[in-house]
């Protein structure tokens, strides 16, 4: 008995001190990326491998895994240790990003294994926005390829500063030291333009494990670490000193308590430090920090904690506290980095929602500047964006909100933009600056309102938007409708899709841009006559749900009324009054919507007219019942 409880209690003391020493190591995230079959996933398979960190019955399912789906004949096949989707092992590569821990006797690792596809870029933006260093890997027999400067440039762009190039299939080229030296310095020529602090070049064989954990005879000529030796010894930077945290939640059980809840995304906070609140910009000390249900003197970076203050302040969700001292800024409008990961186009003056810290807020694309070309790194003109385009853009939000700028603080200085509709995110976007303008325009305060207006009319005023593809009878609708609005002595403007673009949008086309421009330029002309006190009626085809949105949002929920005048393709191309389907159908008229431009239909429209079945009376009364002007 004796025995067994000293065994029992070495045991245990052998964990407690196991768990302690791993409690202070240091913890680095990396992420691997190249271009496909570069070896990121069996690299990563091999590091698992050779450091020991793998169960016995997991080796066992690898060797078993390796008959069934390896591709190294009857070796183990490390890669299938992160590529877990069937379609990756079906075709021996990555497709999503998979994150292993693992750990050395020097430091705790977390690695990325982002896929080398363009088509999953955005995968591997998401593997690359929490990483401190970047694996890139090249294959030793292809050198720089395409890919392989997507991913640099991805990487610098999402702010990693420290890079290892891993020449990787040394035994394929036979260790030969001449062929890897002309791809090191071909590499860094190029990264001359990309904002890396240090690049670290090593060569690797990941399947036969050279220069892994181990020196190997073959590369003798090498002089510098082992990869596992770079990354436990490559020095981080300290966290930023400025404390920064977005409030997510605030605790009000009764009159005599308030807390702020939050995760620290930089810095430390003390009880007693001095602190201030954004956008108000009003100041507080901390009189207490908790942990849970635990009061603590001290809240270190990366810790979800609570604080109370001395002093009451309007403090609510996604305002942010930082040091008094050192505040972070506050604008609404920025210059951006824009990756987009959707495969719905980009196009300038489209409406999204921004998600920057904890709170949520709508914004614009106000312009979009240039393309990055990944492989020249030169700015090349856009209209739009498409999937795993990357840009610089103008982005101009709804409100003041605190921000860092990314590549001094990443801590507030990155957004995520969500399509309204589908509530996906459709963009990543990194803070370069503020424009200043945010704060050199002031809107004038005029003493005649819209109410004054339309006091004076006798009417409220109404947009009145009409919608529907080419020859449905919109423009005759609303001329029949503002005669009978005209005869009650209602004050109204029709302003029409083709007048308009013989004067205020004389200077766009029909593509996709033009269109989206059109509507949003239309949409502020109307929400300036909505404020002259009269009704609007817009008659535009406006194919595009997401614009006709972006008008809506414009206005109060009472003043936008959306009005689908529902023809089918085949009666408004028997009437084409303009001769336009004939010319569309010749190939005359390119990017002409229900021919080469798709519409897309309502969903919650105010009014729907039938104008295959309704007379025009019967589409004007409709509209004025639904105003009470019916009588």
């Amino acid at each position: 008995m004796n025995n067994n409880t000293t065994k029992k209690s070495n045991t245990k003391s052998q964990v407690d001190n196991f768990i302690q020493s791993q409690e202070n190591l240091s913890l680095l995230r990396f992420i691997t990326c190249g271009s496909v079959d570069d070896g990121k996933s069996t690299l990563i398979g091999r590091i698992l491998f050779e450091s020991q960190t793998l169960f016995d019955d997991q080796i066992q399912i690898l060797k078993q895994d390796s008959k069934k789906h390896g591709t190294q004949g009857s070796e183990i096949d490390y890669a299938l240790l992160v590529d877990g989707l069937s379609a990756e092992r079906e075709q021996g590569i990555t497709i999503d990003v998979a994150y292993r821990f693992f750990s050395t006797s020097k430091r705790k690792f977390i690695v990325a294994d982002t896929p080398g596809h363009e088509q999953y870029t955005r995968n591997m933006i998401t593997g690359a926005s929490t990483a401190d260093v970047a694996v890139i890997l090249v294959d030793s027999r292809k050198g720089i390829l395409e890919q392989t400067k997507r991913h640099s440039f991805l990487t610098s762009l999402v702010g990693i500063k420290k890079v290892i190039l891993a020449i990787n299939k040394m035994d394929l080229i036979n260790y030969d030291e001449d062929k890897y030296m002309q791809i090191i310095n071909a590499y860094k020529s190029f990264a001359k333009k990309l904002n890396f602090d240090q690049i670290y070049d090593i060569p690797v064989s990941a399947l036969k494990g050279d220069n892994i954990i181990k020196n190997t005879k073959e590369l003798s000529w090498f002089r510098g670490p082992t990869l596992i030796s770079l990354l436990e010894t490559v020095h981080l930077e300290d966290d930023k000193e400025n404390f920064c945290m977005p409030i997510q939640y605030v605790i009000r059980p009764n009159l005599d308590y308030r807390s702020f809840c939050g995760k620290i995304l930089s810095g430390k906070i003390s009880v007693g430090d001095k602190i201030k609140s954004l956008p108000s910009g009003k100041s507080a000390k901390v009189s207490s920090i908790n942990i849970g249900h635990n009061q603590i003197q001290e809240a270190l970076c990366d810790q979800s904690i609570s604080i109370t203050l001395d002093k009451e302040i309007d403090i609510s969700r996604g305002d942010v506290i930082c040091n008094n001292d050192l505040p972070v800024e506050v604008s609404n409008i920025f210059d951006v980095n824009l990756s987009w990961l959707s495969d719905d186009e980009c196009f300038k003056g489209r409406n999204y929602i921004a998600k920057i810290g904890t709170q949520k807020m709508s914004c614009q694309i106000t312009d979009l500047k240039f393309k990055y070309d990944v492989n020249s790194l030169e700015h090349v003109p856009a209209k739009a964006l498409k999937l795993n385009d990357i840009a610089n853009a103008t982005i101009t939000l709804s409100k003041d909100t605190p921000y860092t700028e990314f590549l001094e603080d990443k801590s507030i200085g990155k957004l995520i933009l969500i399509d309204p509709i589908s509530n996906q995110t459709v963009g990543a976007a990194m803070i370069n600056h503020s424009m200043r303008r945010a704060t050199n325009i002031h809107k004038h305060n005029l003493e005649i309102t819209r109410e004054h207006r339309e006091k004076l009319n006798g009417h409220s005023s109404k947009l009145l938007w009409f919608t529907g593809i080419s020859g449905s009878g919109k423009s005759t609708i609303a001329n029949a409708l503002e005669k009978e609005l005209y005869s009650r002595g209602v004050r109204t403007f029709i302003l029409d899709g083709d007048n308009v673009r013989h004067g205020l949008n004389n200077d766009l086309g029909f593509e996709d841009a033009d269109r989206i421009e059109n509507i949003r330029r239309v949409g502020e002309v109307s929400k300036l006559m909505l404020d002259a006190g009269v009704y609007v009626l817009s008659s535009f085809i406006s194919p595009f749900k997401s614009d006709r949105t972006m008008v809506r949002n414009l206005f109060e929920k009472d003043d936008f009324i959306e009005i689908f005048v529902n023809t089918s393709l085949s009666v408004a191309e028997s009437r084409d009054p303009k001769g336009l389907y004939k010319k569309a159908r010749a190939g005359e008229i390119p990017n002409f919507t229900g021919i080469s431009s798709p519409y897309e239909t309502p969903t919650s429209a105010e009014i729907i007219l039938n104008t295959e079945k309704q007379d025009l009376k019967e589409c004007v009364n409709q509209i004025l019942s639904y105003l009470n002007l019916l009588n």
